[in-house]
């Protein structure tokens, strides 16, 4: 399962923060930041979720409320949002 967050998108609620420890605050830039992401295209950061976190990424990805965290499965299949 792989995740991708758009920083340009992200207002800075932090609600992925709180559910899920993949993602951090930083206070500087006002938004969130995908801890470990490769930047994959101009501000969209990806990576892997490991086995154990992807519950917890997933509802990170529901909390955004401008739909900045997309869940891909193993097949590329878009599954959130």
């Amino acid at each position: 399962m792989r995740v991708e967050f758009d920083e340009d998108t992200c207002i800075g609620m932090y609600q992925c923060v709180a559910e899920w420890d993949g993602f951090e605050r930083d206070k500087t830039a006002g938004k969130a930041i995908l801890l470990d992401g490769e930047e994959v295209e101009d501000g969209v950061f990806a990576r892997e979720i490991p086995a154990d976190a992807e519950l917890d990424a997933k509802f990170a990805a529901r909390t955004c409320p401008v739909d900045a965290i997309t869940i891909y499965d193993d097949d590329g299949e878009q599954l959130i949002p």
